[in-house]
């Protein structure tokens, strides 16, 4: 019996000692690592504290036997990782240091760790070839906005459990593998030097995922010539017997050699007499408009089941029944007409560069939201395709649905419904006296992630020339419950805008953005930049002149700051009096500043900051356990 219990002893005793063996090596690599690299105070490693409930950023198995997680994003570290280091955590499954100035080599052991499921390096500025040995467990992998070189490592191609791999905004080089990877759902492989054709294995994902790559082709970019330089010889021409159409248009030909002179002289003759009389009509109709006041607007009413119309008659009887409509669209439930909107108790909301917006009252209960648009410059038919393009954009849930439209000489209308939030400006800066109420941090991280997406429906959904050109706080406009949606979607093309206009002082306007000609997607991401700033700083932006004691232009005052290591300066006091988590609004200031990056190709596309605004927000890997299966982690 004392046999049994000595050995059972012994067998406990090296278990335990292995334990503890492990764990120590992982935190000597771990010290070895800090030591390295320059960091902020804030990574409080250090020998005489227990890794794994007091370092930051290290998670820890179930057991507390090894690290398995290292989530440091944002956190200012500074310099080359050290061989030996990080490489040497053999059970280290998610590796997240994106957000930092970690520069030089990758060291070849820390992707090659054999457990390694996910790696964000991203917004680093890492360069030299992308290591060769990576985990074969590895299902995702973003190394994008560094300044790798080389060509992509034929060891990626056989990943078959690669989800995500973004390799965008580097300088890599050479042809792409023949991918063979059955999981793939995200891939970004765009701003790099690649070239060659596009592999038919990837051919699948979007042009985004491959522009900004000259010497690139194939589907879904432009087709490859392979005798780009000598075209095949045309072939020679065949008599062929006329066919009934090439007879016709032989006629017409032969008839317009006939066309005489006296027959031109009538036409012009006639062209003018007709005109001259066309003019006199409308002079006549101007002088009884001028001198008969408007009555009865409109007749009718509409109901919102499909889209309708209602005639407007201008008074004296002159009727344009085809050129003013009031349309409503699909889905709606409004049922009211010009007349009732015009009769309206109407509420001043806000006074813009496109025009004045109210808050209508109509008598039947129901309150919408009118913009009374000015400087318009393109006619009907243009203004109603626009007004189509807004309402399929505006089905995402957080885009502003376009409800109505009403297009006449004088008067253009957009109707939408009303928020009883408001909008995230007068939120965050309105009424900042007794009485207010804040807006906490999981409000406005919420609201962050929503604003994102909606302006990546709007690029996506519009297509590559679509733009919004006036994002603003003010045009996110948000419910009761903290969810947001965008506004004034797809009135920047029909506004007379001049240069003068946005060249003023404009905070959210990019600096590339002179003229409306340079409105890009990647000008948007910079306006969104400046919300995100906005959100975290609590001050406004250049261009509101009633807020001059808290106005800055941001961009360069967040810089300024976080450039002399002040980064707590810059979080709004209202937040920090309440519940925050430092280490999300370090990540989210990271990507607002990306964002707002002076040059546009630098800033990432708004599909990449909704991904990563939304892996700030995974607490669950805090505290997850080895013994969930690999299936089950998430993107830290």
């Amino acid at each position: 019996m004392k046999f049994q219990f000595s050995v059972l002893a012994f067998v406990l005793l090296r278990f335990f000692g292995l334990i503890i063996a492990d764990l120590s090596s992982d935190k000597q690599a771990l010290l070895e690592f800090s030591s390295k690299v320059r960091h902020a105070p804030r990574l409080n490693w250090n020998d005489t504290t227990p890794i794994c409930t007091s370092w930051v950023g290290v998670i820890c198995n179930s057991n507390g036997t090894s690290v398995i997680g290292i989530h440091l994003p944002g956190i200012g570290l500074k310099g080359s990782i050290p061989d030996n280091s990080i490489g040497k955590l053999d059970s280290l499954r998610i590796l997240s240091l994106h957000y930092n100035g970690l520069r030089g080599n990758l060291p070849s052991d820390v992707l090659s760790i054999p457990s390694l499921q996910y790696v964000f390096l991203q917004y680093n500025n890492f360069s030299g070839p992308i290591p060769s040995y990576v985990s074969p467990k590895l299902i995702a992998l973003d190394i994008s906005f560094n300044s790798f070189t080389g060509s992509i490592p034929p060891t990626l191609q056989n990943l078959r459990r690669l989800t995500r791999l973004y390799l965008q905004n580097n300088a890599i080089s050479g042809a792409i593998p023949e991918f063979n990877l059955p999981r793939l759902k995200s891939l970004n492989l765009s701003y790099n030097n690649l070239n060659g054709s596009i592999p038919t294995s990837i051919s699948k994902f979007p042009n985004t995922s491959f522009v900004g790559n000259s010497l690139l082709c194939g589907s879904p970019l432009d087709e490859c010539h392979a005798n780009a330089i000598t075209p095949p010889p045309s072939p020679s021409p065949v008599h062929q017997p006329l066919s009934p159409d090439t007879t016709q248009n032989k006629k017409a030909t032969t008839s317009k050699k006939s066309f005489g002179l006296a027959s031109i002289l009538s036409l012009v003759i006639g062209g003018f007499a007709f005109f001259s009389f066309l003019a006199l009509i409308v002079s006549i109709c101007c002088l009884k408009r001028k001198n008969n006041k408007r009555s009865g607007i409109l007749k009718g009413k509409a109901s919102c089941a499909g889209k309708n119309e209602v005639s407007k008659s201008f008074g004296s009887g002159v009727q344009a029944a085809e050129k003013n409509k009031l349309f409503f669209f699909e889905g709606c439930s409004y049922s009211f007409d010009l007349e009732d909107l015009l009769k309206a108790s109407a509420e001043v909301l806000g006074k813009g560069s496109y025009g004045t917006t109210y808050k209508a009252s109509l008598e039947e209960g129901t309150t919408v939201v009118v913009k009374r648009m000015r400087e318009v410059v393109v006619g009907k038919k243009e203004f109603e395709q626009q007004m189509e393009i807004v309402e399929r954009i505006g089905r995402h849930p957080n885009v502003m649905p376009l409800r109505a439209y009403y297009y006449s000489k004088d008067e253009k209308l957009v109707v939408y419904n009303y928020m009883v939030g408001g909008s995230l400006f007068n939120m965050l800066h309105g009424n900042r006296g007794a009485g207010r109420i804040p807006l906490n941090w999981d409000s406005r991280i919420k609201i962050a992630i929503g604003a994102a997406k909606g302006i990546a429906f709007i690029h996506s959904e519009g297509g590559p020339k679509f733009t919004h050109g006036n994002i603003k706080s003010s045009n996110v406009l948000i419910t009761e419950e903290h969810d947001c949606c965008i506004t004034d979607v797809g009135l920047t093309p029909l506004m007379n805008t001049p240069p003068t206009t946005l060249s003023r002082a404009n905070g959210y306007r990019a600096p590339e953005v002179t003229e409306p000609k340079k409105i890009t997607h990647k000008s948007d991401v910079y306006s969104f930049g400046v919300i995100l700033l906005e959100m975290l700083t609590g001050k406004t932006p250049l261009g509101y002149p009633a807020y001059d004691n808290d106005m800055v232009d941001l961009p360069r005052w967040v810089r300024s700051v976080v450039r002399e290591e002040w980064t707590a300066e810059v979080f709004d006091e209202e937040l920090l009096r309440g519940q925050y988590n430092e280490d999300e609004m370090v990540q989210m200031l990271q990507i607002a500043l990306a964002c707002v990056a002076k040059v546009a190709d630098n800033r990432p596309t708004m599909e990449e900051a909704v991904r990563t605004i939304e892996e700030i927000r995974q607490p669950e890997l805090k505290n997850r356990t080895s013994s969930e299966s690999e299936s089950n982690v998430q993107t830290p």
